[in-house]
């Protein structure tokens, strides 16, 4: 069964009569001990997607080293990597794009200089 945006939206929006708080919003114990950086883990759990992701040992065993050593989970140490790695990718497809423009703006000029 699909559900619509907007009833996502409301569901949402809908007060916990016992807290009063939305459901989108974090929880005061989830966020109070958490470093900042790590807080947009807290929100939105529900309706996240999952996922299996099958890793070499000597790659677990590196995840679970960093994680460690940042105080993170593993899971927060994947989930950072992936959005550097989906930032990275962006830039370098805008770069690209970028450097077609410039390419095809300068054609005559280039060619002359290439003389």
């Amino acid at each position: 069964m699909r559900v619509s945006r907007r009833a996502l939206l409301r569901q949402r929006q809908r007060r916990c009569p016992r807290t009063g708080r939305r459901a989108d919003e974090p929880h005061a114990a989830a966020t109070e001990s958490v470093p900042p950086s790590s807080q947009r883990y807290q929100i939105g759990i529900i309706g996240g997607m999952a996922m299996t992701l099958r890793l070499t040992d000597e790659q677990a065993e590196a995840l679970r080293s960093r994680a460690s050593r940042e105080g993170r989970s593993m899971q927060q140490v994947a989930r950072s990597a992936l959005d550097d790695y989906l930032v990275r990718a962006e830039d370098d497809e805008q770069t690209d794009r970028l450097a077609e423009q410039g390419a095809q703006r300068y054609a005559e000029l280039l060619r002359r200089l290439g003389e």
